[in-house]
Parts: C-alpha cells; structure tokens; sequence
C-alpha cells in the first residue's frame, strides 16, 4: 500500500529560521510501515510547500499527518484539501495534539485520529478493513462522527526498545537543512519519553500516564552508530533524570569511539545534584544544555509544580560555565507580570550572567493542569496563537506595555559582549543567526498584540 507521511507546514514560518528539527516521529512510522511490505514516502511541507505536486506524484492510497497545537487547522485545512484531490483517500491525523485534544480533529476530512504512540497502531490499522467496526477493535483510537468522537480503548505506551529505529533514508534530501541554532546539520534522537516531574504547564508527564520511559543505552548507542550528522539532539522530554543509565551511555559512547557535539534538555535539580555526570558528557562532546529555568522567585517556581529553588538555579549556572558547556537559559514570562516583575526578571538573569537567555509567556497549552484550571479565562481559542509568544491570560499591564516589556527582556537580559565570546565557538553561523533571531523576535513582539 502506498502511504505518504507529511510534516505540515509551520503555523509560524518565521519560526523555521530559529530551529528546523527533523520530523523523527514520521520517520519512526514509516520505518515500522516499511517492516510491514508498505510504500512510504515522507514529505516535510516545511521545506517542500507543493503539496498538490507530491501527492499527484506518489498518488498515495493512505496519508497520516502530524501536529501541534498551533498547527490544528493546518492539519485540517491539509486533510480537506486532499480529500477533494481523491474522496477515495483515507486520512489519518496523530501526534501531539491529536493526543491531548482529540476532539479538535472531529472533522469530516478525517477518517481516524491516532491517539498516543502511533507506530504500532498504525500497522494495526493498515493490516486490516478499515470498517469502523474493525477500527474500534484496535487501541488508541477516535473515530469523527455526526454525534462526535468514538474511541477505542486507550493504548498504553510501548516499550521504547521494541520500537524500530527511525528511517532516516525517507528524509535525505533534506538532511542538510536540519538545525537548531547554530548546530547544523543535526540529527534528532530520542532516548526516552515523559518526565519525572510534574510541571503544571506541561503536558509531556502526562502523556505517558506519569511513566517515565527509557530505551537501554546500548540501543542509543547502535543508533548513533548510524547517524552522519556531527551534530546530535537528543530530543528527549528530559535527558539527564536517570543519572545512572545517562552515566552507562556516556561510557558506552566514549567506548564506541563516537565523536558528535551534543545537546540535550537538562533540569536545574538534576544540574546541581549531579555535576560529576554533565562534567562526564562534556568530555565526549556535550556543548549545549537547555535549562528551564522559568522564573526567578521561589514562590512563582513552586506554584509551577517546578520543584527547584534560584539557589539550585545559580549552582546550576555556576557548573556548567566551568565545564565549559552553555546554558541555553529559558524563561517564561507570566502574564501577570507587573513592571516591577519584569525589572527583578532583568536583574536577576543579569546576575546570573547567561551566555543566552529566550523569554516565552507562559501559556496553558492543552493538555496540562494550567490549561484545565484556566481555561475559563482564556483570550482566544485560535490554534495559531498557542505558539508561545501569545499571551492566552489577561495580561495585568495594558497589552501594548507587557509586549514592550518582553522585548526589553530580550533586548538588554543577556548583554553583546557576554553572547559574542561564546558564539564565537560556533563561528560565524553563531553570530549571524543571533542577530537575524533577535530582529524577529522583535518583530513578532511588536506585531503580537494586534493578533487577537
């Protein structure tokens, strides 16, 4: 059967200068559709917009599309557009929100919606008739409907291990165009799946049903084995919390003789608890830890469910500037923020004297414990605006002033001559993408409260 994977196009494309990650959760679909006799192609609309041109060619008899929130109607303008190219297509929507918010997908452009893991549901569903009798009997799945959403009984998460590993051969004519900042080329790999902490404007624990899944490290390894790139993501919800499978896998990597530059999400906690580990990856090659360092008072941290301290924070700063690795810092400006809020925000990363800094707003995302106690109170309900840069809470400062103060954030948190010694490691990319990075997000700020 010939199915055709695509990655739509990005809500906001201006975001594809920042970050252009390879769309590892198609190719881990089709490397399992391939086990099972099927044509796959896999088309990243983000880098290849004729969309029309590649289905005519391919003339798949199934299509599967992922997405985030902010790429809902995407999604669904995308399944309506193939439809009307063939009524005969049969139409498969999964991923993040599909999993979270099911019910936004209850369209009749859609034949199935894919909820949670999706490798072996979507063998499951192409073994067999696609009659919604048939479909019911499989797990993790909706069916659209008049009357709403039928589903199936819920799939638990499979073992990471049991999983094929993802083809890589379905994207590359693309791989050159895949990075993250000054990383580039870069390949994604995922180690593990969910979180251990409990974050309440996160939706990633949840998914899992609060499972914090692994892969054994000699997997990872055989992976790494394979992959081209000198760059690698390890695009985990978080990396480091296992200290000691995390400790195995760096001896396994140092042993295979692997030479890449890593970069990977840590957490504060895990930072200050456990120097003796990043100080054992920065030996064979982690150059880059992004930190969700999120707020800067004790009591904003643990309403956030957070579970770390701004000691923990500055102890975390503190080790990694003397091993050498940089603190990708993250911030998230809550839309309660007054202007003195803001101007103990500047202080504080100041003194904390990051080599670079990003400010998101915090937004209650579907799927996580903010969006639930809050909904009530949102601005809007527009996919597109759930991008992070959007405030969805009434802001306590006139609108116009909370996006001035954003931009003042990210203009003067992180001075010139503290970035440029740093980019200097990644060369000229560095420097030229900080500076068309910061133009945009610039942009965006100004532009942003116009959008509602």
């Amino acid at each position: 059967m010939r199915v055709l994977l695509i990655q739509p196009p990005s809500c906001h494309p201006e975001s594809d200068q920042f970050f252009l990650f390879e769309p590892l959760a198609l190719e881990y679909l089709g490397a399992g559709l391939k086990l099972d006799g099927h044509e796959v192609e896999l088309l990243d609309a983000r880098l290849e917009p004729d969309i029309d041109g590649a289905f005519r060619c391919f003339r798949p008899e199934v299509v599967g599309v992922t997405g985030y929130t902010s790429q809902v109607n995407i999604v669904k303008m995308l399944a309506m557009r193939l439809k009307s190219l063939d009524p005969s297509l049969f139409v498969i929507v999964g991923g993040h929100h599909a999993t979270v918010r099911p019910s936004d997908f209850n369209d009749p452009a859609v034949d199935v919606v894919v909820v949670g893991e999706g490798v072996f549901t979507l063998r499951e569903i192409l073994r067999g008739p696609r009659e919604p009798d048939a479909l019911l009997a499989i797990r993790g799945l909706a069916l659209p409907g008049a009357e709403g959403l039928r589903f199936s009984e819920p799939r638990p998460y499979t073992d990471l291990d049991e999983l094929p590993f993802p083809d890589r051969s379905l994207t590359l004519r693309h791989r050159q165009h895949y990075f993250s900042e000054w990383f580039k080329p870069l390949a994604s790999v995922r180690t593990s799946l969910g979180c251990t902490a409990r974050c309440n404007f996160c939706a990633l624990w949840s998914i899992t049903g609060g499972r914090y899944l692994r892969r054994e490290p000699e997997s990872v390894v055989a992976e790494l084995r394979g992959i081209a790139e000198p760059n690698v993501f390890f695009c985990d919800d978080e990396s480091m919390c296992d200290v000691k499978r995390m400790d195995r896998l760096a001896d396994l990597i140092r042993e295979a003789g692997i030479k890449k530059k890593y970069f990977l999400y840590g957490r504060v906690d895990t930072i200050a608890n456990h120097p003796e580990l990043f100080a054992k990856w920065a030996g064979i090659g982690l150059v880059q830890v992004f930190v969700g360092m999120e707020d800067c008072s004790d009591a904003r941290l643990a309403a956030m469910n957070k579970h770390i301290t701004v000691a923990q924070q500055a102890e975390a700063v503190r080790i990694l500037d003397e091993l050498g690795i940089m603190m990708y810092a993250s911030y998230m400006v809550d839309p309660a923020y007054t202007r003195e809020d803001f101007r103990d925000l500047l202080a504080y990363v100041r003194r904390m004297r990051h080599k670079y800094a990003t400010f998101t707003v915090m937004t209650p995302l579907p799927g996580t414990q903010l969006y639930a106690e809050h909904e009530h109170e949102l601005l809007s309900h527009k996919p597109e605006l759930y991008d992070l840069v959007h405030a969805l809470l009434p802001t306590k400062l006139p609108m116009p002033e909370f996006y001035a103060e954003l931009a003042n954030l990210w203009a003067r948190a992180v001075p010139l001559y503290r970035i440029l010694p740093t980019l200097t490691r990644f060369g000229l990319r560095g420097m030229l993408h900080r500076i068309r990075l910061f133009g945009i997000v610039l942009a965006r700020l100004r532009a942003a409260h116009q959008d509602y």
